[in-house]
């Protein structure tokens, strides 16, 4: 089953500032997630988000968060490590 991936504003802006070829390996990481929205090495993040997961890309995080009985995965934020879980 195919989820709809979806995303934010803010994830959108800080996908199109990226260098092309970073772009392109955190669009196809993104893409990956419609057909498998719990990829090997994706973690659920925990305190103040929870209910979120995490994958990496490179040294940039996709955050997003998932909605199994919609089929809908949010793409909350996008960069770099140190900035992401802010």
């Amino acid at each position: 089953m195919l989820y709809r991936v979806e995303l934010f504003r803010d994830a959108r802006q800080a996908l199109a500032s990226l260098p092309d070829k970073t772009r392109w390996q955190v669009s196809s990481k993104i893409d990956v997630l419609a057909s498998e929205p719990r990829p090997r090495g994706s973690k659920a993040l925990q305190g103040k988000h929870q209910g979120l997961r995490r994958v990496r890309s490179g040294d940039y995080r996709i955050v997003y968060a998932m909605e199994d009985d919609r089929l809908l995965v949010l793409v909350v934020k996008v960069g770099p490590r140190r900035d992401v879980h802010r």
